[in-house]
């Protein structure tokens, strides 16, 4: 009789313990299909890519911990991958898409991503890594809810809506690639695109308050977001959450994404959605429409007018974006029980980016080194041990005022180093840097060089983490990170095409014991190419 007790508690432990794996480890299963298509975005018939007919590519909606496991599938005339931005692909750099460790995958072939999306909760996007693909397509939102277990500092909305929001070419990726390729900068855009064409409608009811998750998914512009008539509560910021301030309007540059809640309390009609550029001369501007449910009144009078040239407005509202520091993430503890501030670096990394002419040719560097990818992936140099494709000593961690040069450019770094990492913009221009694999604390910005004294003006106590930033012109942005992914992790401009002519390079966090608690084995479906091919792997 005990025995068949214990036998039916076993079977009730056995079911629940199932069942709990399964509630908070779920696996989610994608095949995706990569191919051409029409489409008048503006106005023009051009050739774009879907992802299974769609463009732009499905919404991935995710939870906390939830395993992705997509199969992507490539009809298109060119190699192609993807990689998805913000996605820290904890000890697992195998799945981040880019050309610095993975092989590209072959026309009419395919590849398995795997990975989780291991404690990170937020509005994210996946776009193409490869060649200028990103100016045709294949991009899409990729949001992380949090578990049912874990609070959020707001309540539930009744709506939620993604807004991808970017520059947009007339022209094919293929004929701005030979721009690039002939040693010319990419030209201006023709406009802007809110989730693939001008003309997009969201609807809600009035009184409710709705989610609204901003991602800048253009080439090279940074975009001011406003709604008319309405206030926006800036929440969450590329997986933090903030301290929540009320917005007119809030600047997105290249790469970055933000979200926010919108209480429809106004008369009941229709409102402008407005997004237009920012540091140019000429200002582009979409619009899309926010329709009340009960509205029998089109949209009307003049399109809100943005901020176009102002530096200073944009630097104090970047300065006014705070961590959120009893608030949870992804996890039960709050953001501010980390005290970053209160950790000494182990060394600085000063990255300054340049627009050197090369051979003849327009180029983009990080301390004079421009990047050129190797037939084979620095990762699988580095796993293989494959002399000659990346050499540690390829960049210097800070600026020497020598000429400019070619290189794969790998910089070296010990897993758990606490670095400070000053970007240097010495440029008229507004730049985007982003980090794969991590987020970072956003600790500075001022103008001019940078110094040792600049850090008395840092925040200490409460920067928010993201994964991308914004240096402002002939200024510098400061950043902490910890440096505990291990992997091969690709730090680069977010603008693509000077991301495409080299301003980028790759981390290698590195230890050299080597442990499945560190870094996980390279997948048994990996792509192999250059000099990896025929290599052995499990």
């Amino acid at each position: 009789m005990g025995g068949a007790i214990l036998l039916s508690l076993l079977s009730i432990l056995a079911f629940w313990s199932v069942n709990v794996v399964r509630a908070e480890d779920a696996y989610k299963y994608y095949t995706w299909t990569v191919t051409y298509g029409t489409a008048s975005p503006l106005g023009v018939s051009q050739q774009v890519i879907l992802i299974n007919g769609q463009f732009p590519g499905p919404t991935v909606d995710a939870v906390t911990n939830d395993n992705i496991i997509l199969n992507l599938v490539n009809k298109l005339d060119q190699p192609f991958l993807l990689t998805w931005n913000g996605i820290k692909q904890r000890k697992n750099s195998w799945q981040d898409g880019v050309l610095g460790t993975n092989c590209p995958i072959p026309l009419n072939s395919n590849y398995t991503y795997k990975f989780q999306t291991k404690d990170q909760i937020g509005s994210y996007t996946y776009f193409p890594s490869t060649l200028m693909h990103r100016a045709a397509g294949g991009f899409g939102a990729l949001n992380i809810y949090a578990r049912s277990v874990i609070p959020v500092p707001y309540p539930k909305p009744d709506g939620d809506f993604s807004l991808l929001i970017g520059d947009w070419y007339k022209a094919s990726h293929k004929e701005l690639q030979q721009i690039l390729d002939s040693g010319k900068a990419l030209p201006f855009p023709d406009g802007i695109l809110i989730n693939g064409h001008g003309g997009s409608s969201f609807s809600g009811d009035q009184g409710k308050t709705y989610m609204f998750r901003i991602s800048n998914i253009g080439l090279s512009t940074t975009f001011n977001f406003r709604i008319q008539g309405h206030k926006m509560k800036l929440v969450e910021v590329e997986g933090s959450h903030v301290l929540q301030n009320i917005y007119d309007s809030l600047d997105i540059h290249v790469g970055q994404s933000v979200t926010v809640l919108v209480t429809l309390d106004q008369s009941p009609k229709d409102y402008y959605i407005v997004a237009s550029t920012r540091f140019t001369k000429t200002v582009l501007t979409a619009t899309a429409v926010l329709h009340y449910t009960n509205s029998q009144v089109p949209v009307s009078g003049p399109i809100p007018a943005g901020p176009t040239n102002e530096v200073g407005w944009s630097i104090d509202q970047a300065r006014s974006y705070r961590w959120n520091l009893t608030s949870n993430a992804a996890r039960p503890n709050p953001q501010g029980s980390f005290h970053y501030g209160k950790i000494t670096p182990s060394r600085t990394i000063v990255l300054a980016n340049s627009a050197p002419i090369i051979n003849g040719k327009q180029r983009y560097a990080v301390n004079g080194v421009s990047y050129i990818n190797s037939d084979t992936p620095p990762k699988l140099a580095d796993y293989f041990n494959i002399p000659g494709v990346f050499s540690l000593n390829s960049i210097q961690s800070a600026p020497s005022g020598n000429g400019a040069n070619l290189a794969t450019s790998v910089m070296g770094a010990s897993l758990h180093e606490f670095i400070e990492v000053v970007l240097q913009n010495n440029e008229d221009t507004l730049q985007s840097w982003h980090l794969d694999g991590y987020d970072f604390w956003v600790i500075g910005f001022g103008a001019g060089q940078w110094t040792q004294d600049s850090r008395k003006t840092y925040n200490l106590v409460d920067a928010l983490t993201r994964h991308t930033t914004q240096v402002y012109p002939n200024s510098w942005t400061a950043i902490f990170v910890s440096l505990d992914n291990q992997g091969m992790w690709n730090m680069r401009s977010a603008m693509w095409g000077r991301q495409y002519l080299g301003q980028q390079f790759y981390l290698r966090v590195y230890n050299p014991t080597s442990s499945l608690a560190n870094e996980y084995d390279i997948p048994s479906n990996a792509l192999l190419c250059g000099k990896a091919v025929g290599r052995t792997h499990p």
